[in-house]
């Protein structure tokens, strides 16, 4: 069993709450837009960390981080790329390896949409875990935690952050 933490567009802000919500984690994994390597740092420091760049990721981010991660969890193959759509709408960078080999478990980050959706025709679970930065329209901060045991992907929970309260000097 392996209790995994996910993330996306945290575009360079920390929230020390991130690590209190994944103190029980085995692996955290961001879904692009970290924003700064003082942020992956500090998630690394929690727990292992696998990583994907996005748009506003520079080079040193981008040479730490691929564009695109594909590896195994327990008996679960896992993709992870930040822009990468959802169901039905999936990005035309994506939709080779999705129809030559779909993997079981698709995250996506980059719309600061929460969305957790089956995809019957690829027979595989879409997760994009929002935003956890305050860079952006959405309204709540987000973050995902779940398990994944054997082939099985369950106890899906979601993290609702209220926003900063603003910094007055």
């Amino acid at each position: 069993m392996t209790r995994i933490g996910l993330l996306s567009d945290t575009h360079a802000f920390w929230d020390e709450r991130y690590a209190q919500h994944f103190a029980d984690v085995d692996q955290i994994w961001h879904a692009g837009d970290i924003g700064s390597m003082e942020v992956a740092r500090k998630l690394a420091e929690i727990c292992p960390l696998k990583a994907v760049h996005g748009n506003i990721d520079g080079g040193d981010m981008r040479r730490m981080f691929p564009e695109t991660l594909r590896f195994r969890c327990e008996d679960v193959d896992v993709l992870l790329k930040h822009i990468g759509g959802y169901p039905g709408h999936y990005d035309r960078s994506i939709i080779a390896s999705l129809q030559t080999r779909p993997p079981k478990l698709f995250i996506s980050g980059h719309s600061h949409i929460l969305k957790v959706q089956y995809d019957p025709h690829f027979q595989l679970l879409h997760v994009n875990p929002g935003a956890a930065g305050i860079q952006g329209w959405q309204r709540v901060r987000t973050l995902v935690r779940f398990v994944i045991d054997g082939t099985n992907i369950r106890d899906l929970e979601v993290i609702e952050l209220s926003q900063p309260a603003p910094d007055f000097l």
